[in-house]
């Protein structure tokens, strides 16, 4: 499995294919349709993040080599490919290893500049929220 850093590396080369941002929220749309469907249980107010203006809804779980495993879901196609991108680079790795992951690749690839305030704001809350359960699911794998 690649490492949460080679990830983000593929993820910049992705972004960088596009010259136009346009071409680039085309390809975050495309990357939400490929999300995995979340379990219907999920989809209540305990699993959705604070903070952002659309309906996101992420719930996060360990498999049985303590590794974690993040479904999500979003009412906002846009919205629907960032949890989709930061799910790819996250879901299948340690708690701790999530907990402590840079994130430079969100600026690297110029998404946070091309997202609207409301949006930006969302992001963020996804990435405090993947972190918070990486910090619970740390504890319980102990």
């Amino acid at each position: 499995m690649s490492s949460i850093k080679e990830i983000q590396e593929e993820i910049v080369e992705e972004f960088s294919v596009y010259d136009d941002w346009m071409d680039k929220y085309n390809y975050l749309i495309e990357l939400g349709r490929e999300l995995p469907p979340i379990d219907p249980k999920y989809k209540d107010d305990d699993h959705l993040i604070e903070g952002c203006t659309s309906k996101v809804w992420l719930h996060a779980g360990l498999d049985e080599e303590g590794r974690m495993v993040l479904t999500a879901d979003s009412d906002a196609i846009i919205t629907r490919g960032i949890i989709a991108l930061l799910i790819r680079v996250f879901s299948g790795h340690r708690p701790e290893e999530v907990r402590d992951a840079d994130l430079s690749f969100l600026d690297r690839i110029g998404l946070k500049e091309h997202l609207s305030p409301t949006r930006a704001n969302g992001l963020a809350s996804m990435v405090k929220q993947i972190r918070m359960y990486a910090i619970a699911l740390s504890a319980k794998n102990k």
